[in-house]
């Protein structure tokens, strides 16, 4: 079928003509098989694809903006439906082989999944509160450590440099501003 029959098709098929439906269906009925087949389906989900694409298709029928497209809407829908399909199929395989059965699970459970949402959502709350705390330090401290954080890490003499700071001094205020955020968490109950 050429892509201005199907378009006629299509139209005729929106309209009611139940042998311009016929003919879609035998016209592009393979295309969205072989979409099926392609996939490694077995016969029933392939036939569950068939089904659904075409279902897809009917319902969407008077929407369709580019009817001499269908076929390619088709395949596309298929598609999507096989990847659906082949997805739900890995979260659950039948089996009766031991060996199978008694191998850990790689994934998650959904309590497992919450628990580390929850853990997640408490380290971004304490990496949130460290940065306010820091960023209520002097001045001084704060540039001081921003440097010293940075990679690959400075030595004293750029430190010294950039800061103007003399090199003895470096290690003495890096520990003095370190022990005032401590502090600063430690009021906060962060650590």
């Amino acid at each position: 079928m050429d892509r201005a029959e199907v378009g006629a098709l299509v139209q005729l098929a929106a309209d009611g003509d139940a042998a311009a439906w016929k003919s879609l269906v035998d016209g592009l009925g393979p295309l969205v098989w072989s979409v099926a087949r392609a996939h490694g389906l077995s016969d029933a989900d392939a036939h569950e694809v068939y089904q659904t694409a075409w279902f897809r298709f009917a319902q969407h029928l008077g929407r369709i903006r580019e009817p001499e497209k269908t076929g390619s809407w088709l395949a596309s829908t298929a598609r999507h439906e096989c990847l659906k399909l082949l997805r739900a199929s890995k979260r659950w395989t039948p089996t009766d082989d031991p060996q199978l059965l008694d191998r850990p699970s790689e994934d998650r459970t959904p309590e497992e999944s919450v628990l580390d949402s929850e853990e997640a959502a408490t380290q971004t709350e304490r990496v949130r509160r460290l940065w306010q705390e820091f960023e209520e330090l002097g001045e001084r401290c704060r540039q001081l450590l921003r440097v010293l954080i940075s990679s690959p890490p400075p030595s004293y003499q750029e430190v010294s440099a950039a800061l103007g700071i003399a090199v003895g001094s470096i290690g003495p205020m890096r520990q003095r501003c370190l022990r005032r955020l401590r502090a600063r968490l430690e009021a906060r109950g962060t650590i």
